[in-house]
């Protein structure tokens, strides 16, 4: 994948998890950009503001959200328990197949996530 892409659907993971801390204005040009890959000069003329005001604002918007990431480590936990999950469910196929409770609280745990 290009670097682009690479960005944009991290961006995208992000924005998931911590849009609910940015602003209205700063959603909406994140959503625009990186969701329905509006330019810079669409956004710019949908909001009646510059191209450069539309590139600042995504430049502090993506930063604020690898800055909460940094911090709050929402999108890496997400990973990191999406990963166990599916290595609890494969050993629990092989070693408890038999065990229907705990192939659903697992079912129920996997559906969390």
């Amino acid at each position: 994948m290009s670097d682009d892409i690479l960005k944009a659907t991290r961006v995208n993971l992000l924005a998931d998890f911590y849009q609910s801390l940015l602003t209205k204005t700063q959603a909406e040009y994140l959503q625009l950009y990186y969701g329905d890959d509006y330019s810079l000069g669409e956004i710019a003329e949908l909001h009646h503001v510059s191209r450069q005001a539309v590139y600042d604002n995504l430049k502090r918007t993506v930063t604020s959200l690898e800055n909460y990431e940094e911090r709050l480590h929402l999108y890496r936990d997400f990973q990191v328990r999406g990963r166990l999950v599916t290595q609890l469910q494969q050993i629990v196929q092989t070693k408890y197949a038999h065990d229907s409770e705990l192939t659903t609280i697992i079912q129920k745990l996997a559906q969390c996530e």
